[in-house]
């Protein structure tokens, strides 16, 4: 259900310059509309009454605190400011009489009436009574509820928002009032720059991480920003189905793929470009699918380096084990978690295990159904990478151009590709590959896939380290000789897909060079 739209009316006109920030605009924008009940689906009912104090001095016969009222099942209705309720509002459908009866304007947010309205069918006809007593009198109830679900006969009767976690615009704000009162208040510049590190956490979350930080060197500075990023981190660890991914790596240790490359190097200058850019045209994302070795997670590590953005996993396993509810509701939600993230590389690994051709019903089938529709809309910010190890599996709908930009096979390396991947390795852990001779090790290493070669690395040096002294080139013929590579032990199943992406995919190599 979305927010029902209606004709602002005459009456209720917006006499300063509207608040900062989505959800501020978000509710003005709802009480503009003259709708008399609105339902704000939250667990930040706190943030909620905060808004509420601060957009209600710009709507007329809103000027007095006055106005605003908080009712909760423990305190009854109270104006803001009283100490004491008013007598008889302790009960749910009392506080509806009380509005009802109410002869001035006044903004009445209800915080835990979502019980009420679930258990007593009083308190729903009540609800829809109370929508005919209130509108165009300026009298505005507000319901915040943790849980999203609204009875069918109240459908009618409700304006419903999903309330999204703070913008920039509310976090900035936020971030102002916290360092106001340091020795040494952060330049509004450092405040903008550290800002985007606390997307998507909910608002009291970004407080205490704010305050942390503080605490920890005094005051805020750059160099609090991957302490910031960090604590962020931990936060949406506990929801188990997003994972940030804190070990990106660089173009530099991949080895070939220079089609793959030479398509990030001119999309990152359309996706950096993307608030004056046509959002058809803006970057989505890409799917990479390969035979398994060949580096696909390692090109989704390094995207993410490239865009200079952070980089989070959809765990799908979690979305399908059930600890985390519905896995269609569990999985829709992680998406939208994203969009209030982003910018970011958002990476779904394996994503044949979530979506199948062979499964179009049941928790697969609404989440595929999700999927494809989230793709078109998600927000331009989110750039989706997806690895794949049978693309085949997948439904022809998922990977059409509109969904992701393009498709990308990575193939067993060429025997330019192995040597630049015997290299980075050799070079990475401090060894001088042009005195190994790598040239003679290209005939023993055929058919190898990139994390086969690292692997070979690993073992010699291993080797070396136990006998005491440096790696020497015997070391890797040896080893290279005795290896028996995953092209040759699943040679079937990496010639279909070899054979599929053949003509349906855009190879990660360019074409003239020579595949085993």
């Amino acid at each position: 259900m979305r927010l029902k739209q209606v004709t602002p009316q005459a009456s209720l006109s917006v006499s300063a310059a509207a608040p900062q920030g989505r959800a501020a605009e978000t509710i003005r924008e709802l009480l503009l509309t003259g709708w008399p009940v609105s339902f704000v689906h939250t667990t930040e009912e706190e943030r909620v009454s905060g808004i509420l104090a601060t957009i209600a001095p710009a709507l007329p016969g809103f000027e007095q605190a006055s106005s605003l009222w908080s009712w909760s099942l423990t305190e009854g209705l109270r104006r803001i400011g009283d100490a004491d309720a008013q007598p008889g509002t302790e009960s749910p459908v009392g506080v509806l009489d009380f509005i009802v009866a109410h002869p001035d304007p006044g903004l009445f947010q209800l915080k835990d009436f979502h019980h009420a309205i679930s258990e007593s069918a009083v308190v729903r006809r009540r609800l829809r009574d109370l929508y005919t007593a209130c509108v165009d009198r300026n009298k505005f109830v507000i319901i915040t509820s943790p849980v999203r679900d609204v009875p069918v006969e109240l459908q009618g009767s409700l304006a419903y928002v999903e309330l999204r976690p703070p913008d920039l615009a509310e976090i900035i704000a936020l971030m102002q009032e916290e360092t106001r009162g340091l020795p040494e208040p952060p330049s509004q510049e450092l405040i903008a720059e550290l800002a985007p590190a606390l997307v998507g956490l909910r608002i009291e979350e970004t407080r205490q991480v704010l305050r942390k930080a503080m605490r920890k060197s005094g005051g805020l500075s750059r160099e609090s920003r991957l302490f910031l990023l960090e604590q962020k981190r931990l936060l949406l660890s506990r929801y188990g189905v997003i994972e940030f991914v804190s070990t990106p790596s660089t173009m530099d240790a991949i080895g070939g793929l220079q089609n793959l490359k030479q398509w990030l190097l001119e999309r990152r200058k359309l996706f950096n470009s993307r608030e004056s850019l046509s959002q058809e045209i803006v970057p989505k994302g890409l799917l990479i699918m390969g035979v398994p070795g060949c580096g696909k997670s390692l090109c989704v590590k390094a995207i993410a380096s490239h865009f200079e953005l952070p980089l989070y996993r959809m765990d799908l396993i979690e979305v399908f084990s059930g600890r985390h509810g519905n896995p269609a509701t569990a999985f829709a939600d992680a998406c939208k978690q994203m969009e209030d993230i982003a910018p970011a590389v958002l990476w779904f690994d394996e994503l044949e295990m979530a979506v199948t051709s062979s499964e179009s019903s049941g928790e697969q089938g609404r989440i595929f159904a999700f999927f494809l529709t989230w793709m078109q809309e998600k927000v331009p910010g989110l750039f989706v990478a997806a690895t794949a190890n049978r693309i085949d599996l997948l439904p022809a709908e998922m990977i059409r151009k509109g969904r992701f930009d393009e498709v990308f096979f990575v193939d067993l390396p060429t025997d330019e590709e192995r040597k630049e991947i015997f290299n980075i390795h050799l070079s990475r852990r401090g060894y001088d590959p042009g005195a190994l001779g790598l040239n003679d090790l290209m005939s023993y290493t055929q058919g190898w896939t990139g994390a086969e070669v690292e692997q070979c690395v690993v073992s010699a040096i291993t080797k070396a380290k136990l006998a005491d002294r440096p790696v020497v080139r015997q070391d890797l013929m040896t080893l290279a000789a005795k290896s028996v590579p995953l092209s040759r032990t699943m040679r079937e199943q990496i010639n279909h897909i070899r054979g599929w992406a053949f003509e349906r995919a855009i190879r990660a190599t360019p074409e003239k060079s020579v595949r085993q």
